[in-house]
């Protein structure tokens, strides 16, 4: 069965860092994006950061300059270094996977929270 399996979240101080980990299962089969999602406390779920193949990478204007995305083809694996963390960062984070075989689709972690607090 498809799926992502996504670590590393917790509770950090603010200017602190985490590192968020994503893997997906072999049976997911050629994946053309890895990205990070985050939804807050009533808000909608908003693009964090993703990465393409050939490794273009996009990230939202608040988290630029402070997040890393970066991807392990060999492990199917996403990470996302997150360092000068600040309590608006709250949210629970999650991993997507875009695939084009055997049709296009998306595929959805189950989530990670990250609490941004002194």
């Amino acid at each position: 069965q498809a799926q992502l399996v996504e670590s590393g979240g917790g509770l950090v101080q603010p200017g602190g860092s985490l590192r968020l980990s994503c893997v997906a299962s072999r049976s997911i089969f050629s994946i053309s994006a890895m990205g990070w999602y985050r939804q807050a406390p009533g808000k909608q779920r908003e693009l964090v950061a993703v990465i393409r193949s050939g490794g273009i990478t996009n990230y939202a204007d608040s988290v630029k300059g402070r997040f890393t995305i970066s991807r392990d083809n060999a492990k199917d694996t996403v990470y996302l270094q997150m360092n000068n963390l600040k309590p608006e960062d709250t949210a629970v984070y999650y991993c997507n996977v875009q695939a084009t075989l055997p049709t296009p689709k998306g595929y959805w972690g189950q989530g990670t929270r990250v609490t941004v607090s002194s």
